[in-house]
């Protein structure tokens, strides 16, 4: 059985987003937070509030950083460290280009003389467990020849591995002979991310390489948020009690969100974005009709006939 980890995507898998569905779904190994970065030198109040451990009491949490240098990753781990956190994911996949025009994320796979001091850095912090996340490359199929054998080097938890280049985004083909070719080398548990959109896509990942450890899934959680359970039990749950136990997260984080959003156009707002993925589960009249409220009013009446 591979364990479940839940990528994280910013502005979806907040805090309250991960307490609902981990009490709610279940089925996740492991969340991981949006990630936190230095702007101007410190880390926006926004990101700290989403990592406290007061805010994810309970829940299997791994703070997530990305970093264009190992001074920034030790920035970062000056501010985890007093949290508690014992364990932190380094994201050198992030394919956005406000993020690798400045050197983080996949931008540091073409960057391996940085990766080494990265992993010195994180060689030198004994007291915290690392797992990173990477592409197999920012713009050349096999930069992560370079990667790879440095990672090795450094106790990991694990590697978790999006077989696309940065400059794919998320269009194109997976690269199943380079995460092949990769996982022939890499020394430390695999994880596979990319297009897993049901459980038999999860079975079908398993069979083709049956050495990994687990697999990280975001959108295919966020538009089926039962898919853990659903793996971890064997089973297939109706449409009907996905269906529920949707209706009930949108309920937890509603009240949630309603607890420091008091304009109620910016709580629609904020509220409407809960759907965003769900429109494979919900059917496209119910998804659309939520999407077309122009008010709380007829918000709530569209989110109270899905059934």
């Amino acid at each position: 059985m591979l364990d479940i980890h839940f990528a994280p995507l910013q502005g979806y898998t907040e805090d309250c987003y991960r307490r609902i569905h981990h009490e709610l779904c279940g089925g996740v190994d492991y969340y991981y937070t949006p990630f936190l970065r230095l702007e101007h030198g410190k880390v926006r109040s926004k990101d700290l509030r989403d990592v406290k451990p007061e805010h994810n009491a309970g829940v299997p949490v791994v703070p997530q950083v990305i970093v264009r240098d190992a001074g920034e990753l030790d920035a970062l781990l000056q501010v985890i460290r007093p949290m508690g956190y014992r364990r932190v994911d380094i994201n050198m996949g992030c394919p956005f280009v406000l993020q690798t025009s400045h050197g983080r994320g996949a931008a540091l796979l073409a960057r391996p003389d940085e990766v080494a001091r990265i992993v010195g850095r994180m060689a030198a912090n004994q007291d915290m467990a690392f797992s990173v996340k990477m592409r197999i490359g920012l713009e050349k199929r096999d930069e992560w020849r370079a990667i790879v054998p440095l990672l090795n080097d450094v106790p990991l938890t694990h590697l978790a591995v999006h077989p696309r280049l940065a400059s794919q985004g998320y269009k194109g083909v997976a690269d199943m002979e380079a995460f092949g070719n990769l996982a022939a080398v890499c020394r430390h548990p695999l994880v596979y991310n990319g297009d897993i959109g049901s459980v038999e896509d999860i079975v079908r990942i398993a069979q083709a390489f049956p050495g990994i450890r687990g697999v990280m899934i975001g959108r295919g959680l966020l538009a089926r948020p039962t898919m853990g359970e659903e793996y971890k039990k064997g089973l297939r749950m109706a449409d009907a009690e996905v269906v529920g136990i949707i209706k009930a997260m949108h309920e937890g984080v509603a009240r949630e969100y309603g607890q420091f959003i008091t304009d109620e156009k910016q709580l629609l707002g904020k509220l409407r974005t809960f759907w965003d993925y769900l429109e494979p589960t919900l059917g496209r009249k119910p998804w659309k009709r939520i999407h077309k409220a122009g008010n709380m009013r007829n918000y709530l009446s569209a989110v109270g006939q899905l059934c």
